[in-house]
């Protein structure tokens, strides 16, 4: 360990005290590690976000490994193993100086502290582009130095210390850390919950581990669809959150997980349903809140349990049943599956983004930049037929149930058979003798009861990630989706509860390759709305260049049947889009599309800025063609509002990028390849959207018109790279820090229990 050399004059600064590690060590943590270091991708899967993940260390294993032929081995923080030393047997070599006891072997022994000073003896630059020899991309090779390698590492990679290709931590914040580290790193055991909260997770258990049949088939179907959420308990603090898992043991007792890959795993024994605190910071990237209440305990015992239907027998474990809910679930009502589905439509939707894999991109690589979603009622007469679903629960079989099969283009081929074989019957089922009036087919679809604002939602695609929105935002898109039970619970099954992140290519590749078809068959179904005069223009549309092999692959024996009457316009799809926003009155309108700051800038004058500033940043969405392909996927706009409103605003630009190719898996176009880029386009919102923004820019009010003129005049990259630097944080940048936290604390103002911790790991040198 040559290379140490231990900074004496800050270890004598230390306080003769154990730091608190909750107000001292945590903040600097969550806001300056975490952001990189918060999931399953992390670099080196070293999760800073707990003091578990923390002492686990860090493995040069890969989970996001596409091409691999045999699976990985699961190596999931508070599921896979429970103790640092089962950590060890599983390839984590350790970042703290395990066993030392003196301050300097602390930190001659810790793999954390060395990349922190690395960086403190080979500072960055404070301005311009990081030299192009350190690589920033979300797929850069990770070298992830054990301690026995890190001389070796220094000396080759002298600018790569932590925080990698950030400014350097605040002196402060270093000596926060170094001291923490020499200390022993010192953390207490997470609080345990509050009384009120211990009795809510003592009830719940006590619902979630009923005896009878019934009992157990109900709870194994929440489990197995909220196995990903952050629980949050009605009357608790909005930043507390729960996990629900399988353990060994029954309540009242520790709690011993069984570690399945997937949540119908065959746990192979006794087991029990339990819920314990989530330990760590909340990121956004995998941040999926969910509300238990008494009202939601009546709503559940509403559905699934006053009804009065008979178990007589548990389903198996099987894959080919357990993967199909529409086998092992045939005894719950339909009506019932699908009124719980669509109670938290949002949740589910956000699920398959960010779920079990952080990224998505099996998802997202078949999905539009941006379009909108819609439900059919589950009232009307083919959403919820239970002898219908039930007859055709085997064609609703999905590649889940092969796992691990290295068969890629045969089972795919098998699967979209069994489903035009779903469609064939579903079409004898439901075939209209006369065709249904327009005011008539718009009853088919959910108005959310008039309160539930999942009726309609918004997806935002940001080429490798994704975010989901309550409410139509934006323009009217290109393309949109209807989903009935069967397609919303396959989707689950498909992309969550079915989907393995550590499996092999012949898993990967045969998901993505079903996901195509049930974007296809919600996509048929918003068509099948149209009049046939527009139908297959807009389908062939919808369709086109690489994409256009995939129309064959559905059943679409409507595409010339009429079965919707009435359009007065010549735009129908336009028309459809406005009677269905008059059906959802106000549910259509964004979640977060309300008047702004109304304290903060509650004055005349106050309003006034806000407007003026509005309409300004709005003119960003005028952008249209071949300019969009140079800005971020996601980008964050701070508005200093000082003399006017004591909060400042916040804008998200998106870009709206047209993809021909969406559904090709082998031939999705890389960032810079040639494409039509004249459909291309800039979306504003005046919230933060998005997990992962790609740069942050910082306006004064003052200079807000001649911004947005500028970027709307942009046209070759050398100008938007001279525009970067006028307006734009630089990874290089000395406010970089403060604009970050900044932007992080103006989620929580926004959405106080849905936000988290951005990610920085797809932040752009530029």
């Amino acid at each position: 360990m040559s290379g140490v050399r231990v900074d004496h004059a800050l270890l004598d600064e230390m306080p003769e005290t154990l730091l608190d590690y909750q107000r001292d060590v945590r903040p600097i943590l969550e806001h300056r590690c975490v952001v990189c270091h918060g999931c399953y991708d992390a670099p080196c899967q070293l999760k800073l976000s707990s003091v578990a993940g923390i002492a686990r260390g860090g493995s040069k294993e890969v989970v996001y490994d596409g091409a691999r032929v045999k699976p990985a081995e699961p190596s999931r923080l508070f599921i896979d193993a429970l103790a640092t030393e089962q950590w060890r047997t599983k390839g984590f070599h350790p970042v703290l100086a395990e066993g030392a006891s003196e301050a300097d072997e602390r930190l001659e022994g810790s793999v954390m502290y060395r990349m922190l000073q690395l960086k403190q003896q080979h500072p960055q630059p404070r301005g311009g582009v990081l030299d192009s020899s350190i690589d920033t991309t979300l797929d850069r090779r990770a070298t992830c130095p054990t301690l026995a390698e890190f001389d070796a590492y220094a000396q080759e990679h002298p600018g790569q210390g932590m925080p990698f290709a950030l400014p350097d931590l605040e002196p402060d914040a270093y000596a926060a850390l170094v001291h923490w580290l020499a200390q022993g790193a010192p953390a207490p055991e997470p609080p345990p919950p509050r009384p009120s909260e211990a009795a809510q997770i003592e009830e719940w258990e006590r619902f979630l581990n009923g005896a009878s049949p019934k009992e157990r088939l109900v709870a194994r179907y929440l489990f197995e669809h909220l196995f990903q959420a952050h629980l949050h308990f009605v009357d608790s603090d909005s930043r507390t959150f729960f996990t629900l898992l399988r353990s060994r043991t029954p309540p009242g007792q520790a709690i011993v997980p069984i570690p399945t890959r997937r949540p119908y795993g065959d746990p192979e024994g006794p087991y029990f349903y339990r819920i314990r605190p989530l330990d760590g910071s909340i990121v956004a990237k995998d941040h999926l809140p969910y509300e238990l209440s008494p009202a939601r305990m009546a709503r559940l015992r509403q559905l699934f349990l006053d009804p009065g239907y008979n178990v007589t027998e548990l389903p198996s474990y099987q894959p080919t049943i357990a993967a199909n809910p529409f086998r092992a679930f045939a005894a719950l009502p339909v009506q019932s599956r699908y009124r719980f589905l669509l109670d938290d439509a949002r949740f589910f939707i956000d699920g398959f983004i960010k779920g079990p894999v952080c990224r998505g991109q099996v998802a997202l690589n078949v999905i539009e930049d941006r379009f909108w979603i819609f439900f059919f009622n589950p009232d009307a007469p083919l959403a919820t037929n239970t002898r219908f679903i039930d007859q055709l629960a085997n064609y609703l079989s999905q590649p889940t149930e092969m796992e691990d099969t290295l068969r890629l283009v045969t089972t795919y081929g098998e699967y979209l058979h069994l489903d035009n074989r779903y469609l064939q019957e579903r079409r004898r089922a439901f075939r209209l003798e006369q065709p249904l009036p327009l005011e008539r087919a718009i009853s088919f679809l959910w108005n959310g009861d008039g309160l539930n604002r999942s009726a309609a939602l918004t997806v935002f695609r940001h080429y490798d990630s994704a975010s989901v929105h309550a409410g139509l935002v934006g323009d009217e898109p290109e393309t949109a989706w209807v989903l009935d039970y069967p397609l919303l619970e396959r989707i689950h099954y498909l992309l969550v509860a079915g989907f393995d992140v550590y499996g092999n290519l012949g898993h990967q590749l045969n998901t993505r390759l079903f996901m195509d078809v049930l974007r296809m068959e919600a996509e048929n179904y918003f068509l099948a709305f149209l009049p046939k005069r527009v139908r297959k223009a807009t389908h062939d549309a919808w369709y086109k260049g690489i994409r256009s092999g995939d129309a064959d692959e559905l059943d679409v024996w409507w595409m010339s049947k009429e079965l919707v009457t009435g359009y007065q316009t010549g735009s129908p799809q336009h028309e459809l889009y406005q009677r269905l926003s008059e059906s959802l009155g106000p549910l259509a309108t964004p979640e977060l599309q309300r008047a702004r700051y109304p304290d903060a800038c509650g004055t005349e004058v106050g309003r006034i800025a806000v407007d003026a500033v509005d309409r300004a940043v709005a003119k960003l969405s005028n952008m249209r063609g071949k300019v969009v392909q140079f800005l971020p996927d996601v980008a964050f706009l701070r508005v200093r509002m000082a003399g006017v409103c004591s909060e400042d605003l916040a804008y998200t630009l998106l870009s709206d990028k047209s993809y021909a190719n969406v559904s090709s898996m082998f031939s999705e176009q890389p960032l810079g390849a040639p494409r039509d880029h004249k459909d291309d386009r800039q979306e504003v919102l005046s919230w933060l959207e998005g997990s992962y923004p790609e740069f942050f820019f910082v306006v004064d009010r003052d200079d807000v018109e001649r911004f947005a003129r500028e970027y709307d005049a942009l046209q070759t990259r050398e100008e938007y790279d001279r525009f970067m630097e006028r307006y734009g944080v630089r990874r290089t940048n000395p406010r970089f820090w403060e604009t970050s936290d900044w932007f992080n604390a103006q989620a929580l103002r926004e959405q106080p229990e849905r936000a988290g911790l951005f990610d920085l790991n797809r932040y752009q040198n530029r």
